[in-house]
């Protein structure tokens, strides 16, 4: 049972801890204690960060006392026998010796060890959005100073009072949809965002113990909560002494979500494209990979042939390069390597956000990865692939890491359907190996200012029932109340286009344009996967990214454009660089390439 075995594993933990708490309690080392690579939740307490911790030796005077026994005489009148003749007694002086003990003080030269901190570098809070990893702690004085590695860089020691200790932060509410034939339902390990040890250590989720306090909803052995009825429960999770509590609704309308899709398609009236598939265009571009040692020091730029054969249609060109990666060398475990492989992205302003899926992984059922925030004001288009190396003065790159914000390890589908407004992210975390299922489709929140999870909803959206779903793999964030989300129908050979509005916590869903006819094919897969899809709101359009592939499609929202008519299409000279993800912010269209990581944008395409 997982529950028995989590209690077992809880146990051991403590038994470690107690056993760890002995040691820090005896003698000072001066060698380090080396650890796993661990990821550490920062706290809200700040402490000072230095470059180094030595156990040095020193010399200095020590006052020391002795006593000794001292001679010394006194004077002293001593009776003499003999009378005088008038009767009276006779005295004479005499020198008396006597002994006394001394105290003494003298001082001498001693030499022992002292602890000594290196340079001062920065206060922990300056690290409080970053992700910080260490393997190697030292004990001074009875308390843990550990060595850290910042956004992939080593940095210094910090006291362990830093970092959030024995603490679980979970979301406070998850609301999910009534759905009597979702076969999985929500999976409770969704909804934390961390969970640390005694010493700020991430825990693995799975390690925490999760129950569920409900009238009508249970928890089943494997951490699964059903949607198929309404009701209201309290979910608790435990590590140790961290706990934390979420409340979780399943909603009582059971026909929510259940809508037409009865726009009439648009045909294309396109011969068949031809393109590569995405596994020869990934074993192509991986051997770019790119290091900390090698950046990249000029922009790339493409051009594109557009529908009529104009052979400058568009160009795209690089605007950022990504850093190399964002954890320390060695980070094996999933939760501790943020990688450089870019799955989506999206902007809002000078905001850009990004989805970071580990290569493969977004192909996985529950994918999980990281998002990373950068402020674009304070963005150097080449010097920030160098963060995680120490090729930058440690000032420059603390500049630099303070307008970058890594989430904690999260649930993101494969990590193409995000969106972001002013305060918030979203990304609706969808499995695109789910055939279209009947199940319920989660969209997570994001809080910008700390890059953790506030709000988790599922809805559904079905054709007249379930047997007749609409499963999404890309969608674009209109406002905080409204989703545009792409359907790729394979059994009738049309895109469709939806509208998901939320009022409060129900959805509704409204097909808003069909485009008939497959438009793009390639001889590895007969109905590819979408790598991209947004909508341009200063055009009112559409645009689907494939492969080195750009379509654009009339959206019809505001009446500029025929919704769901190919307005144009464009084929980029990317040598086989597969697009992954696109964003559109006012007029202006975005998207990124991998091997090495950049985002790029997208000109003359609107004129």
């Amino acid at each position: 049972m997982r529950r028995f075995a989590l209690g077992m594993m809880t146990s051991a933990a403590l038994m470690a801890g107690l056993a760890s708490q002995v040691q820090a309690s005896s003698k000072d080392y001066s060698k380090s204690t080396k650890t796993d690579l661990v990821t550490k939740i920062m706290g809200n307490k700040s402490y000072q960060v230095y470059s180094s911790l030595k156990l040095e030796e020193v010399t200095k005077k020590v006052k020391a006392k002795s006593k000794e026994k001292k001679k010394y005489t006194v004077k002293k009148k001593v009776a003499v026998k003999k009378k005088s003749k008038k009767g009276k007694t006779k005295y004479k002086t005499v020198k008396q010796v006597k002994y006394k003990w001394v105290t003494k003080t003298a001082y001498k030269n001693v030499k022992k060890k002292e602890w000594k901190f290196g340079k001062k570098l920065t206060a922990s809070a300056d690290f409080r959005y970053a992700h910080v990893q260490s393997k190697s702690y030292k004990v001074k004085g009875g308390k843990r100073y550990y060595y850290i590695y910042v956004d992939g860089r080593p940095v210094g020691y910090v006291n362990e009072k830093a970092f959030a200790l024995s603490k679980a932060n979970v979301v406070s509410q998850v609301s999910l949809v009534n759905n009597p034939s979702d076969s999985v339902g929500f999976n409770a390990e969704d909804a934390i965002n961390y969970v640390t040890d005694q010493h700020g250590s991430l825990v693995d989720n799975d390690s925490v113990e999760i129950s569920c306090k409900s009238a009508e909803l249970n928890i089943s052995d494997t951490g699964y909560v059903s949607s198929r009825k309404a009701g209201t429960a309290v979910l608790t999770f435990r590590y140790g002494k961290a706990k934390a509590t979420s409340k979780l609704t399943v909603r009582g309308d059971a026909k929510e979500g259940i809508s037409s899709a009865d726009v009439t398609p648009v045909k294309t009236d396109l011969p068949e494209i031809k393109t590569w598939s995405a596994s020869d265009g990934a074993s192509l571009s991986s051997s770019s990979t790119i290091t900390s040692k090698d950046a990249v020091s000029s922009s790339h730029k493409y051009w594109a042939t557009d529908m009529s054969g104009n052979a400058k249609g568009a160009d795209i060109e690089t605007i950022f390069y990504h850093p190399a990666v964002l954890s320390a060398p060695g980070s094996s475990n999933l939760e501790a390597k943020v990688s450089s492989a870019v799955q989506g992205i999206d902007f809002y302003d000078n905001d850009l956000v990004t989805s970071n899926l580990d290569l493969g992984q977004a192909d996985n059922w529950e994918a999980r990865g990281h998002m990373v925030y950068y402020n674009m004001r304070k963005v150097e288009k080449y010097k920030w692939q160098l963060i995680p190396s120490k090729m930058l003065s440690f000032n420059t790159w603390l500049s630099y890491i303070k307008n970058i914000k890594v989430s904690p390890y999260m649930k993101l589908g494969h990590g193409q359907s995000v969106g972001s407004t002013k305060k918030y992210v979203y990304v609706l975390a969808n499995w695109n190996r789910s055939i279209n299922w009947s199940n319920s489709q989660e969209l997570i929140r994001v809080k910008k200012s700390t890059m953790e999870i506030d709000k988790i909803w599922t809805f559904k959206v079905w054709n007249g029932s379930a047997k007749y779903p609409r499963i999404f793999l890309n969608a674009d964030v209109i406002d905080d109340n409204t989703l545009l989300a792409l359907f790729h129908n394979a059994s009738k050979h049309r895109y469709e286009y939806w509208k998901i509005s939320r009022n409060g916590d129900s959805f509704k869903a409204k097909e808003v344009g069909a485009t008939g006819s497959d438009p793009i094919s390639n001889s590895a897969e007969v109905h590819p996967e979408v790598q991209g899809f947004v909508w341009n709101s200063a055009y009112d359009v559409y645009y689907i990214a494939f492969n080195d592939y750009l379509f654009k499609i009339g959206a019809g929202l505001d009446g500029k454009t025929d919704a769901g008519k190919l307005l144009n299409y464009y084929k980029f000279n990317t040598g086989r660089r597969e697009f992954e993800g696109l964003s559109s912010y006012g007029p202006e269209l975005y998207l990124n390439l991998n091997h090495p990581t950049e985002t790029l944008k997208v000109n003359h395409i609107t004129k």
